[in-house]
């Protein structure tokens, strides 16, 4: 065997080496994970946040003023 083939031949080995020795190093330092975390929801976070409720004036308030707003948009229409 000449030098160049015995430098060749211990290039691939190394580089073989190096690809082993990262895997190894990545396997005890990868603690991260892609994505949410695993109990991120919401019902692990704390108590749900309460719904606002709508009184029954403000409904019939709101529903005169859209009932005046359609009213409107026929009349222009016209």
């Amino acid at each position: 065997m000449d030098i160049q083939n015995i430098l060749a031949e211990l290039k691939r080995e190394r580089e073989h080496l190096d690809r082993a020795i990262g895997a190894l190093e990545g396997l005890g330092t990868q603690t991260r994970r892609r994505g949410r975390p695993v109990g991120s929801g919401q019902a692990a976070t704390g108590p749900k946040r309460k719904r606002r409720h709508m009184s029954a004036a403000s409904r019939k308030r709101i529903s005169e003023m859209m009932k005046q707003r359609w009213a409107e948009r026929k009349r222009k229409a016209r």
